[in-house]
């Protein structure tokens, strides 16, 4: 009897452990196939595993499993698959989600279906802005971050006139208007702009516009393939040269790789994250790069920061309830390989460090993707910005 007594004991015990155990899909939705893949695509499912597996879940009581999907960078397509995920999938978490337009639609559709999207690809500020929820976190960068440090150092160097080539939808449109404001903050002018169409393979006609301005800075508020064609096609036409400067307003390191540093040498840009900062973000960087074979950039490294947050989040609320688990992240700073010591505001923004790095010359570079030097690291405070500016309607008034 003793022993049957003790074998139903284990048995009820082994029963309540697996209704104890919490399971949690996590979707990675980006472009996987378009001008936006080098930036997210594959490396970002992989930063998305690596962070599951160096959280250890089954230890703790929960299951977690990632898809991944491609949006081609339309908000259609990017909403039906949210949709679908939510509803039909049980998808709890969507990741990544580059493309600004696509990133506000599917911030909608995670309000309505009371789930969460931790955002790490998009660069509008309006996430944390205006259109902000209780169901977005906005990781990695933004706008005005990329507007304060790399156009605020570009204005107090002398840069002090500006033509921009804007990608024409959301993001072009907030990145160049969040760089004017700092541009006129500090004294610049803006002597004109042209919309480009998304995606674009020829710049030929913008930058002639922009070369005929004879503004000191042509401003490149766009990403991924259009950045990278932008600045080619502005070496054929020799416009550094005749003494103008380009101001890649996002720029990665995966574009200085497309673009080589005989062209790329001098640029300045700014990201959250760069793999040879520290010895944490190089630990990290070779084994991400024993999975995949090209370097990380800070959309990967948000994907990582942001699965081991909320991970963290279920395991201490012991819930996957996102309004338990945002009020958790949001109250909690954290600390991790890739970006070191950060926390989430109540706007939902992720306030982490960031760096104004250059384009290194070739006879700079010691191997394959040592491309880039830190030219100055800037507090988080001084990178994004203010909560009280940003129009939040989470953010208590007064």
């Amino acid at each position: 009897m003793r022993m049957m007594a003790t074998a139903l004991a284990a048995l009820l015990a082994g029963a309540a452990s697996a209704q104890a155990q919490i399971s949690v899909k996590l979707g990675v939705l980006n472009d996987r196939s378009g001008v936006y893949s080098d930036l997210g695509g594959e490396g970002s499912v992989v930063a998305a595993r690596m962070a599951v597996e160096d959280f250890k879940p089954a230890g703790k009581g929960i299951k977690v499993e990632v898809v991944a999907a491609d949006h081609q960078n339309k908000p259609d397509i990017g909403s039906s698959i949210a949709r679908k995920w939510y509803d039909q999938e049980n998808v709890d978490v969507i990741l990544d989600v580059p493309t600004s337009s696509v990133a506000l639609a599917i911030a909608e559709v995670a309000k309505e279906k009371n789930k969460l999207q931790l955002n790490s690809g998009a660069a509008t500020s309006d996430l944390t802005g205006p259109k902000c929820t209780l169901n977005t976190i906005h990781w990695a960068y933004d706008t005005v971050q990329l507007a304060n440090v790399t156009g605020g150092a570009m204005v107090r160097a002398g840069g002090d006139t500006w033509f921009f080539l804007t990608a024409d939808y959301a993001f072009g449109h907030a990145l160049e208007r969040d760089t004017t404001a700092v541009v006129l903050k500090n004294g610049g002018k803006v002597l004109g702009g042209v919309r480009t169409p998304f995606p674009s393979s020829d710049f030929s006609s913008f930058l002639l516009q922009a070369q005929a301005s004879k503004a000191k800075v042509i401003g490149l508020a766009n990403a991924g393939g259009d950045t990278v064609n932008s600045i080619k096609q502005a070496a054929e036409f020799g416009i550094t040269q005749g003494g103008q400067k380009l101001a890649g307003m996002l720029v990665f390191i995966n574009d200085v790789k497309a673009i080589g540093l005989k062209t790329a040498q001098g640029l300045n840009f700014s990201e959250t994250f760069y793999w040879d900062a520290n010895d944490a973000t190089r630990a990290w960087t070779k084994r991400f790069m024993s999975r995949i074979n090209r370097a990380p950039n800070m959309t990967n490294a948000g994907v990582y920061s942001s699965v081991l947050h909320y991970l963290r989040a279920v395991e201490a609320t012991k819930s996957k309830d996102p309004a338990k688990v945002v009020a958790w992240m949001k109250a909690n700073p954290f600390e991790d390989a890739v970006f070191g010591k950060g926390y989430v505001r109540e706007d939902g923004r992720v306030m982490i460090d960031a760096y104004l790095l250059e384009a290194k010359k070739p006879e700079e570079s010691k191997s394959d993707w040592d491309l880039l030097k830190i030219v100055a690291k800037v507090p988080a405070e001084q990178a994004f910005r203010p909560m009280s500016e940003g129009g939040c309607p989470l953010v208590k008034k007064g």
